[in-house]
């Protein structure tokens, strides 16, 4: 029951009411990526309950830069000063309030993944899809990107198992502290975790 109609409720009240108190810095977050970097948002599609795809939205923290054969460069030579900040502070997170406002995503839930990671989830790990995923999340105030992709999902699914309204809560309050701290943000000294490989991956 919670789930499905009080998990909604607090789902919209919250973020429109966080999306109405924080307008202010999120506009003054997007006048100072654009005067840096001339983009605001980065945009990818993600799976979300059951697996349907949606589109998520951030405030985009690394710029497209190149090398000589058109690929990408590693993410840590592509990390601005301002996204690095932006990345320490979660407030690269705070666009995702839109996606839970339509109804894509929850405050609390297992973070949406890549695409590309759905063929790669043994029986077990395919669970963190049978609720909507979440800004921040059991995983997330548990070590985030700190901890190995095994733990990660062992933590969503045992929120899935274990969902209430006070655990939301109390994630909440956790996700908080971890923000003030700025824990947790990087896996040892990469700027983002590494890619899943699927349940050969080795921690």
């Amino acid at each position: 029951m919670y789930q499905h109609f009080f998990k909604r409720l607090l789902d919209v009240v919250v973020s429109f009411c966080l999306l109405l108190a924080l307008s202010p810095l999120l506009a003054l977050v997007g006048i100072i990526l654009y005067i840096n970097q001339r983009s605001i948002f980065f945009k990818q599609t993600r799976p979300g309950k059951n697996e349907k795809i949606f589109k998520i939205r951030k405030f985009k923290s690394m710029n497209d830069k190149k090398d000589r054969k058109g690929n990408l460069l590693p993410d840590f030579q592509r990390m601005t000063a301002t996204g690095k900040f932006i990345r320490n502070t979660s407030l690269d997170e705070l666009p995702q309030l839109l996606n839970v406002l339509k109804g894509d995503m929850s405050l609390i839930g297992p973070r949406p993944l890549l695409v590309s990671y759905l063929p790669l989830y043994n029986t077990k790990q395919k669970k963190r899809h049978l609720v909507k995923p979440g800004i921040t999340g059991w995983a997330q105030v548990n070590g985030r990107n700190a901890i190995s992709w095994d733990k990660k999902f062992e933590y969503d699914v045992w929120y899935v198992e274990h969902i209430s309204f006070a655990l939301d809560v109390k994630i909440l309050f956790m996700t908080l502290q971890k923000v003030f701290k700025g824990a947790d943000i990087s896996a040892s000294n990469n700027t983002t975790m590494e890619k899943f490989i699927g349940n050969e991956q080795r921690t």
